[in-house]
């Protein structure tokens, strides 16, 4: 499941036990006679490599759950047992950003259970199928998984999900540079959540509308959506991923104060790792748009860090960002090449909203004036200087 450099690394030996928990599932789903002795065999030796893993690492706790819950459902003979397990493994390779991995754990779900699987869990493996399809960019792929959760959750009678899927279709739309269609489709998700009383349902769509309203050139309009998710969702990744968002469109109205406020919150909090990639790129972003040169080298240091384990879009949006920081202190050439690579990026995964942009900055770079102070913040309206007002009282 984990890349490593060297075969006697910690992430190379972790790799080496994700492999051979997911052949020790895979078992499951075999019912020949000789299965018994097979499975036996295979559980002893998964277990004892597990027992040799950093017993503080996250993973390892995954790894040993997994190998624990494929003996109970092998005592059992009831491959649902190891569903949650397989479910919590694949959510958190999601959050760190596996992407590959975590779909190879889904589908080994998926494979396993066969028509065993309840509609609950069927429904469950499809949106996050469909989630990690989208954060790589494959937005075929990810429409289809939504499309198939929803139609499961209709027969079902689960609204919330078949809304979750319907969100999922606006932001894969949204992926692809259809930004009418995309809103067109979240305001009416967010009717209905509204008249469900679906809390968390109507705080997925503020934060979706709050993204496509910024994506086409509307921040203004976006930030009292992105805030009223922040006050809706009850959970503190949600609520930090929300945060992160916020920073971004606070900055695009040049509010740099209250961005920052917002953007430290996140580095702060921690969260999922996207979400504070996405926060560390924006305090680079800010400091460039402060003209402070050690603040954006500082930033910069700290996202080249996390360089490795960005998604395309996120590593599109690096590569933007150090060309305008490059061009806002006169490196023109340096910003031009940056861009071409942060254009290269976008263009290989089918990011077309993202093309456009960069297209749109590359074709005005060198009317950037480097070396001068920031401008002024633009005058704004009574909901966007509450929101400003709210994100400076957070952490005190």
């Amino acid at each position: 499941m984990v890349g490593a450099s060297s075969p006697g690394s910690v992430d190379a030996r972790l790799g080496q036990g994700a492999f051979l928990v997911l052949r020790l599932v895979d078992l499951l789903q075999d019912r020949a006679p000789v299965y018994g002795d097979a499975f036996r065999y295979q559980h002893a030796a998964t277990e004892r490599f597990c027992g040799d893993l950093p017993a503080d690492s996250t993973e390892t706790a995954h790894l040993v759950g997994l190998v624990r819950s494929a003996a109970d459902a092998f005592h059992d003979q009831d491959v649902r047992l190891i569903l949650p397990a397989l479910l919590a493994y694949a959510h958190h390779l999601e959050d760190a950003l596996l992407l590959d991995a975590a779909l190879d754990v889904l589908d080994t779900a998926t494979r396993v259970g066969g028509d065993r699987i309840a509609a609950s869990d069927a429904i469950a493996i499809r949106l996050r199928m469909a989630r990690a399809h989208r954060k790589l960019n494959e937005f075929d792929d990810a429409d289809r998984f939504y499309a198939e959760a929803g139609e499961l959750a209709r027969a079902a009678g689960d609204p919330q999900s078949e809304l979750v899927s319907r969100l999922g279709r606006a932001y894969t739309l949204h992926g692809r540079g259809n930004l009418l269609d995309a809103e067109r489709r979240l305001r009416e998700v967010l009717a209905v959540a509204e008249q469900a009383g679906d809390r968390r349902g109507q705080a997925l769509t503020h934060q979706g509308l709050g993204v496509v309203l910024t994506s086409g050139g509307r921040p203004a309009e976006a930030i009292p959506h992105i805030w009223r998710a922040f006050e809706l969702y009850d959970d503190e990744v949600s609520r930090t991923g929300a945060l992160a968002d916020l920073g971004f469109m606070l900055l695009a109205v040049g509010d740099a104060d209250a961005a920052e406020c917002a953007l430290n919150e996140v580095v702060r909090r921690g969260g999922t790792r996207d979400a504070v990639q996405n926060a560390l790129i924006e305090l680079m972003h800010c400091a460039s748009f402060r003209r402070d040169r050690l603040g954006f080298e500082r930033w910069r240091e700290r996202c080249e860090a996390e360089r490795q384990n960005m998604p395309p879009n996120i590593l599109a949006d690096f590569h933007l960002k150090m060309g305008i920081g490059r061009a806002r202190f006169g490196q023109f050439d340096k910003a031009e090449t940056l861009l071409d690579t942060a254009l290269q990026i976008a263009e290989d995964a089918g990011l077309h909203e993202f093309v456009f942009r960069i297209e749109r900055i590359a074709a005005g770079l060198r009317d950037c004036q480097p070396c001068e102070a920031a401008a002024e913040p633009v005058a704004q309206s009574d909901a966007v200087r509450e929101v400003s007002a709210s994100v400076a009282l957070l952490g005190r």
